[in-house]
């Protein structure tokens, strides 16, 4: 885990983030994200009053799925499909981390 990572984990983890603010932090265009918003590959943003609204958890996978598909020219949809295969190690780590 990165120092970034720690940062935007616990300042935004009840605040909403906008998709110019989540692009700029994924280092892509805004349409980047639309493409990828409109095939599903994002279940947890949401749209609110006709504006993107996306949390910390939508902002590390959207910065996962960006690497993949730059540093191993992944499909969006084999991109989101490895992200979300690490979501869900992350998920069983934290668990066993937790004792339950």
């Amino acid at each position: 885990m990165h120092d970034d990572d720690i940062l935007i984990g616990s300042l935004l983890e009840e605040s909403w983030l906008s998709l110019e603010q989540v692009a700029a932090a994924c280092m892509v265009e805004p349409a980047w994200l639309l493409r990828h918003l409109e095939e599903g590959l994002f279940p947890h943003a949401e749209r609110v009053a006709g504006t993107w609204h996306f949390s910390a958890t939508t902002l590390s996978r959207a910065r996962r799925m960006r690497q993949l598909e730059r540093d191993f020219d992944a499909a969006p949809e084999l991109a989101a499909l490895v992200a979300d295969l690490l979501e869900e190690m992350d998920a069983l780590r934290a668990r066993a981390g937790s004792g339950g």
